[in-house]
Formats: structure tokens, sequence, C-alpha cells
């Protein structure tokens, strides 16, 4: 199978790999599209997510969809052919955190992206069953990407806990961002500011759901919010950039006891984080871990609102092109929203 690898920061090759039949539980799946995240792009210009560094050679990837090639022994109820989202994170099932509910940080999680377990930017990859999500026909595999996202974006809402009219600043309309605001609307909000530095990203903002965009480059958004607000701030603040300023951002444009969800991934390990303003103001600040649960959810959402999600996707490159769709997604070139690799 064609597999497309991070050698070295902003360097990808091509090569063949074997492929397995599937084990006993397992189902063969022939990857059709994926979408590239944020976090993919860490690890393509930075050599790390976070403080977890690269180890090349690596395969990204993890917003995929694909069909049915085999099933291995046990599985029932799939047939070649069938099209499915697919859950890039495989738990345990039976350590501490699993047991309790919280598979996302489960002790032995095996994500497929991250260093030493392969990602979906190749043709060919085994799942576990309970990994696949069946879709409809009418619903496209490059649309079916948005749910792995999304349900990370309803994740978050576990943590903000919007209630009915509630005024919430949403900082960063890149996909995650802009899938939050959708989220963040379909919960209730009253006003919902959104903040980005990009045109083109500001406008899909609007067509998410934002009542107000602000350009971060030309005014000083929390004070803009703050002001906006008679001086209260909003009741709650999602950081879904994590650049330079905008945790801090967050923190200025919350009212007093308001909720700073952290959903973005900063590029360095260490930030500057504006304790005063958080401690005087009593803020609940929450930190987002990819999702848990809430696939069956997301791909219910998108179905019901595809028209909302569509225009997400904007651009398309086949895996052979992936070198040249990472560098248009870093310059952010094109009027770029989601770019899928398919």
């Amino acid at each position: 199978m064609l597999v497309a690898e991070l050698i070295a920061n902003r360097q990808f090759q091509l090569t063949e790999r074997p492929i397995e039949d599937p084990a006993p539980g397992e189902i063969q799946v022939r990857v059709k599209a994926v979408g590239i995240c944020g976090s993919d792009l860490h690890s393509y210009s930075e050599g790390a997510v976070g403080d977890t560094p690269c180890a090349y050679p690596m395969v990204l990837g993890h917003e995929p969809a694909g069909v049915v090639v085999k099933t291995g022994p046990g599985v029932t109820g799939w047939q070649p052919g069938d099209r499915a989202a697919l859950e890039p994170a495989v738990y345990c099932y039976h350590c501490e955190f699993c047991l309790s509910g919280h598979h996302n940080v489960c002790s032995n999680i095996r994500f497929l992206s991250t260093p030493g377990i392969p990602g979906f930017f190749r043709e060919f990859v085994n799942l576990p069953a309970v990994n696949l999500f069946g879709i409809p026909a009418h619903l496209s595999l490059e649309l079916a990407t948005v749910v792995e996202p999304l349900a990370v974006a309803m994740h978050s809402m576990r943590f903000a806990r919007i209630q009915l009219g509630e005024t919430v600043a949403v900082f960063g309309a890149g996909p995650i961002g802009l899938l939050t605001i959708a989220c963040v609307k379909a919960a209730g909000a009253g006003r919902i500011w959104a903040i980005d530095p990009l045109p083109h990203r500001r406008e899909l903002a609007r067509h998410m759901g934002a009542d107000v965009t602000l350009d971060p480059s030309q005014i000083d958004d929390a004070k803009q919010i703050m002001a906006d607000t008679g001086q209260r701030g909003v009741d709650c603040a999602i950081d879904c950039a994590a650049k330079e300023d905008t945790t801090n951002a967050a923190i200025r444009a919350s009212r007093n006891a308001g909720r700073v969800v952290l959903t973005g991934i900063h590029s360095a390990a260490m930030v500057p984080f504006e304790v005063s303003p958080m401690r005087r103001k009593e803020l609940a600040v929450l930190n987002v871990r990819r999702s848990n649960d809430e696939a069956h959810a997301a791909l219910h959402l998108l179905l019901d609102k595809m028209d909302l999600f569509a225009p997400l996707v904007t651009h398309t490159r086949p895996l052979s092109d992936i070198a040249e769709a990472f560098r248009l997604n870093e310059t952010y070139q094109d009027g770029i929203g989601k770019l899928v690799i398919a």
C-alpha cells in the first residue's frame, strides 16, 4: 500500500508498505479521505505537538473515512463496500480511566498518528470493529472526515456548559473553532463573538453562527468584547487558536466567575499565563483532551445539518500531493477552510 511518511520538518516521502490481514475483531478499511488537523500541522512544521516530539518516520492523519475491504474472524454486521467514518483512538477498556468513563485519557491508549503508531495518510488500515461508524450514501467521504474534529468540539461543550442565552467568545476560526461555534450556537448561546485574523475564516464563522467577528490584528479583541458587553465580559471564552496571546485574551474577555475552555494546542510546552485577572475573576479554566464517546452524536449532528457543515471542506488533494497540501494549509492560502486528502 502507498504510505505518506513525515521524515523531517516539512518533508514527506511516499513509500510502499505491506498490510496484513485483519486480526480477529478487526476490519480492514481502504482509507478514502483524511482531513488535515491543526495538530498534524504542529508535527509538520514544528517537529512536535506540545512537549511530544515526532519520531521519524511517522504517519500522520487522524480524521479519516473509508470503505470496508475485508473483515477479520468474529466480525459481523459489516460487508466489503460498506462506508464508514473511523475513530482513531483505540482504548484498553479496562484501566481505571476507561472504567470511570474517561476513555480519552486511557492509560493504554493507542492514538493512530502519534509517534510509533501510524495514522491514516495511507491506503489501508486495520481497526477494531468498534472504531467504525457506518455512514449513509448521501454523506460524502470527504465531509465524513468532519466527524472526528466535530466530536472534539462537542466534547468541549461538556466543559463550556453553555446555558440558553449566554454570551460566548471563540478565539480562532480554524476548523475546530468553526465547529465549536456551531456547537455553541446549537447549545443556545445568545451572542457569539468569533476572533480570527483571516477574512475568509471570519466569513465562515458567520456562516456557522457567529454574531460578531473581530480581527485581532486590527483591534484589541478582549477590550472590544468588554466594551460590547458593558464591561461585564462573556460567560464563556473558548480558546481554539492557542496562538501567542489568545489564552490571555480569553481570560481578559471573560466575566467574573466565568469559564475559560482551552481546546487549541499551544506550540510551546510553557506559555505565559495572566494569573492576576484569572484570580480576581475566580475563573474556571478547563482543558479539553480530544473527545470521549462523542463520535455517534457528532455523526448525527453532521447528518442533521449537512448544509451548515459542508462549506468547511474547501479543498481536496490526492495522497500523492500531500506535501503540496500541507504547504497550502500551513500558509492559509486560497481561502482554505478544511483540506482533505482524498
